[in-house]
């Protein structure tokens, strides 16, 4: 059974955006500061929709 991960890493948003992979970074950046997060810890995928506007049901192929 596939289980799908939990967390988004820069090469996610490379996928989904279709940009550089340090875009990818400096957007997760932004999202930690956001979500007020320490530069260790994780960004969810529920985290990254809804600071991007984008749905889940669309990010989760690229998972």
């Amino acid at each position: 059974m596939y289980k799908r991960r939990c967390v988004i890493y820069p090469k996610d948003v490379q996928l989904i955006t279709g940009k550089s992979e340090r875009y990818g970074q400096e957007l997760l950046t932004k999202i930690r500061d956001h979500y007020n997060k320490q530069p260790h810890q994780f960004i969810t995928v529920q985290e990254f929709c809804a600071f991007s506007g984008i749905p889940l049901d669309e990010v989760e192929p690229y998972l």
